[in-house]
């Protein structure tokens, strides 16, 4: 009999992969389900109009990776004043961030359509099964999380003003935000789900959602066409691979550079033989860390050629020169294994949020064109159909008797935590949450001037950088998802303590 084990952004996202699972889907039908859920009940953190990579692996194959990253826009769209459809904003949100709101901020969504190419190549179950739980939670409404709460006490006002029907669903009759917890109804979502459903992921890219959403855009200044909608097809690549202890990693392949860093900073480690986070280890850490990020932000952050530059870091991480020579917002993810062997790890994004949501659909679109920290060229993004940079690498790993599938949400934290979790589990032995709970520590690159933030309980030798503690545990260092298949022990699972999550394992 197929088990299932999944670990997720919140209960109700646990509730419908377990529902999927009791009815004989397998792991990708299960992570479908609940990405699909936290999708649509988690305003501000993530909306089904944005991003997502979906990185599976099935015992008698190779891994690979599903790009339904967002495309730049504008296909058909000529002499759009960008500028009206544009506002730059600052928020105090996580230390303060420079983000752009709007129209033109909007990139070609990929996450549902990666989705459904997932459930078809991959899945056991129906897809109108996998999306019924999210019709469910968008008709009833659904409880406001905390780390929603959180992201809308910044933005709530400042970005989700925009559409009448958002800002009613998130704020009480006096204008102020709802409390966490409070039931939230987002109008005309569950029918925009049912249409789905019923019509796959069409309906979205080339009926009557495309329809809504591309006549919004239009009369707003932003560059978002129907021929971009349908043009739009997820990528399968390769996953890009890895080997440490006596584990092989796969991960989140270039154009995207979440997956190289990740990668570059597991090599960094690959002939170290720490077995604790000692003193040594942390230092270790923290010039990995400052080298790879670095390289990151001199490198790939602003090149050309994104191919040759991610092949570059990982060669000098590979002979050991990583450190030698570089050392000078809003995510959710779930993770499901299943005792067939067969992993899958989801990853998806809609930046900070456009604001924008087309009138009877309930559907909020992304700003990804708009989110500096990754894509700095703003609204000149590049050519039009070409993927956006992204931070996000679900991954999914083996050995000769283990598959184990992980992820974060975390913006630039999302390598750094899981490399970190990574090491714990695989390198030096912790158990599945211990290797989640143990402190983070994380570089910030681009502070003025670079400094480490770290978590109470990291104890690192002296530093020439400046060190800013954290009082407790935060959702700021990520928050890992994880879920192991021994064919030995069998299933262990662990969420975050730092995010609100949840998990399911079949009995």
């Amino acid at each position: 009999m197929r088990k299932v084990a999944v670990a997720t952004t919140s209960q109700l996202a646990a509730d419908a992969a377990a529902e999927i699972a009791d009815a004989g889907g397998n792991a990708v039908d299960c992570a479908i389900a609940a990405a699909l859920l936290t999708m649509n009940t988690e305003p501000g953190v993530c909306a089904l109009a944005g991003s997502a990579f979906i990185t599976i692996w099935a015992e008698d194959g190779d891994p690979l990776t599903i790009d339904g990253n967002v495309a730049v826009p504008g296909a058909g769209r000529q002499n759009v004043d960008v500028n009206d459809g544009v506002q730059s904003l600052w928020m105090d949100y996580g230390g303060g961030v420079e983000t752009l709101i709007g129209a033109a901020t909007i990139a070609v969504p990929g996450s549902l359509a990666a989705l459904e190419l997932a459930s078809k190549q991959f899945g056991a179950s129906s897809w109108r099964s996998l999306v019924a739980p999210s019709i469910r939670a968008a008709g009833r409404g659904f409880p406001l999380s905390s780390a929603c709460h959180h992201y809308l006490q910044y933005s709530g006002k400042a970005i989700f003003s925009r559409s009448e029907d958002g800002f009613d669903a998130l704020h009480n009759s006096d204008g102020t935000l709802k409390n966490p917890g409070c039931n939230i109804v987002v109008p005309h979502l569950a029918d925009s789900l049912q249409a789905i459903a019923d019509e796959g992921a069409q309906i979205f890219y080339r009926g009557d959602i495309a329809r809504k959403i591309v006549q919004h855009v239009a009369d707003r200044n932003g560059l978002l066409s129907r021929a971009d909608l349908e043009a739009y097809t997820p990528i399968i690549r390769p996953a890009l691979c890895t080997d440490l202890a006596d584990w092989r990693i796969a991960t989140n392949p270039p154009p995207a550079v979440g997956g190289t860093v990740l990668s570059a900073m597991l090599l960094a480690f690959r002939d170290c033989n720490f077995s604790q986070w000692s003193e040594a280890a942390l230092q270790h850490l923290i010039d990995v860390q400052h080298a790879t990020l670095n390289y990151r932000a001199a490198k790939l952050d602003t090149s050309a050629d994104i191919e040759n530059a991610t092949r570059a870091l990982l060669a000098v991480a590979a002979d050991g020169q990583l450190i030698s020579r570089y050392a000078s917002a809003s995510t959710v993810h779930t993770s499901a294994v299943d005792n067939d062997g067969l992993a899958c790890s989801i990853t998806a994004s809609s930046g900070y949020g456009s604001g924008e949501m087309p009138a009877q659909t309930g559907i909020w679109l992304n700003n990804c064109v708009g989110e500096l920290e990754l894509n700095s060229k703003g609204l000149d993004a590049g050519p039009v159909g070409a993927r956006l940079p992204s931070n996000m690498a679900p991954t999914v790993a083996r050995s000769r008797e283990q598959t184990l599938a992980v992820g974060s949400p975390g913006a630039d934290r999302i390598t750094t935590a899981i490399h970190q979790f990574l090491i714990g589990f695989l390198q030096m032995n912790m158990s599945l949450q211990q290797a989640v709970q143990h402190p983070r520590l994380h570089f910030e690159i681009r502070a003025t001037p670079p400094r480490i933030v770290c978590e109470p309980g990291m104890k690192f030798a002296a530093t020439p950088f400046d060190v800013h503690p954290f009082d407790k545990l935060g959702m700021y260092f990520g928050g890992i998802g994880a879920v192991n298949y021994s064919t030995r022990d069998g299933f262990s699972v662990a969420a975050d303590p730092r995010r609100e999550g949840a998990t399911f394992v079949s009995r």
